[in-house]
């Protein structure tokens, strides 16, 4: 394996660790991964939940929360560390102020076409990754910051849809052979080179959604991938922030487990299977007190139940409240194992795909 650079920043493995919210993804594991070379990430979706005043007031707690986890990650590691935000959020561009005042490595970016420029990149190391589903989107974002700004973003993230957690496609486009994240990444890989050429930079595309085993990396790279973003494979280790409920709910599910609900973002969410999903699939509304929109998609007078209190609740281990987002391969979880052994484990399955195609 190659080190990953984005815009001068360099990561020993070409390794992502998905920013998994809500409270999924905090210090312990980005830490975790960044010391072993990969790249650690913060979720900053509602992370303000740690808080005992989020009620009272998200979006400071938000802050606050995000400021406490980043820190906390700097106390742990030399690696690199990044944030995870999303341009759905209410409170989108104070958890970005937030990121780059710590000064963190990079912010990945999802939910939406960022054609603003979120920061003066100019004044600071921090570099910026927007998240996409399409060659076609990359396009739209690239060509506008060269128009409008004179720069590309440092590098882009592809994700195909057997991701986990909101899915940036149509239910009936899951299943589209053209929407498989080979031929999205040959196609982004496509359009960025021109920027690449045009620029005289390293522009990385990231492959993200259903890779699990080094196998995939290593297939997905032999398309043009420069690294990979892995979420579901890093839930079942030890450092992973999450309660042992959670982990333990991938270990126990099966493949027919995980399953497609409607979010009231707007959007499919890839799922493991329990109570209060069937109950949602039924239609059943549950019960919504929300004392914030953390979400500009979600009307929350009208949705059928919080996803943020849902994801909350189960982050803590109580499913019977909530539920937990998932990508297409959480069936293949067997045990709990460190970071350090899920990645050597993940590069030996890489060297073995590598050795086997010699």
């Amino acid at each position: 394996m190659e080190a990953l650079n984005i815009g001068g920043l360099k990561a020993k493995l070409p390794i992502i660790q998905g920013g998994m919210g809500i409270c999924v993804s905090l210090s312990e594991l980005a830490s975790a991964v960044a010391n072993e070379g990969g790249i650690g990430v913060i979720s900053g979706v509602a992370i303000g939940m740690l808080e005992p005043d989020y009620k009272k007031n998200f979006k400071e707690c938000n802050k606050i929360a995000l400021r406490k986890e980043i820190r906390k990650a700097r106390a742990k590691t030399d690696g690199v560390i990044g944030v995870n935000v999303m341009m759905a959020l209410t409170d989108y561009e104070d958890l970005l102020n937030v990121a780059v005042e710590e000064k963190i490595d990079v912010v990945f970016v999802g939910a939406g076409l960022p054609l603003k420029m979120p920061f003066n990149l100019e004044n600071t190391l921090t570099k910026f990754v927007p998240k996409v589903s399409s060659a076609r989107a990359a396009r739209v974002i690239f060509d506008y910051w060269l128009k409008k700004y004179n720069r590309v973003p440092d590098a882009i993230v592809v994700e195909g849809p057997r991701c986990g957690g909101h899915i940036g496609f149509k239910k009936d486009e899951l299943e589209n052979p053209e929407n498989a994240l080979d031929i999205i990444i040959r196609q982004t890989v496509t359009e960025i080179d021109q920027f690449q050429q045009k620029l005289g930079i390293e522009i990385p595309v990231i492959a993200a959604g259903g890779i699990y085993t080094g196998k995939d990396m290593y297939d997905i790279m032999q398309v043009g991938a420069k690294g990979v973003k892995m979420g579901t494979r890093f839930v079942t280790t030890t450092e992973c922030d999450v309660s042992e409920e959670f982990k333990q709910n991938y270990i126990a599910c099966k493949k027919e487990d995980i399953t497609i609900i409607d979010s009231p973002v707007g959007l499919p969410g890839r799922v493991i299977m329990n109570d209060f999903v069937r109950e949602i699939k039924l239609g059943n509304k549950k019960p919504i007190n929300c004392a914030w929109q953390c979400l500009k998609t979600c009307n929350f007078k009208k949705v059928q139940y919080c996803v943020a209190e849902a994801l909350f609740n189960a982050a803590k281990g109580d499913f019977t409240k909530g539920f937990s987002f998932a990508g297409s391969n959480a069936y293949l979880a067997e045990r709990i194992m460190t970071v350090k052994e899920t990645i050597e484990q993940i590069k030996q399955e890489y060297l073995q795909e590598s050795l086997v195609l010699r």
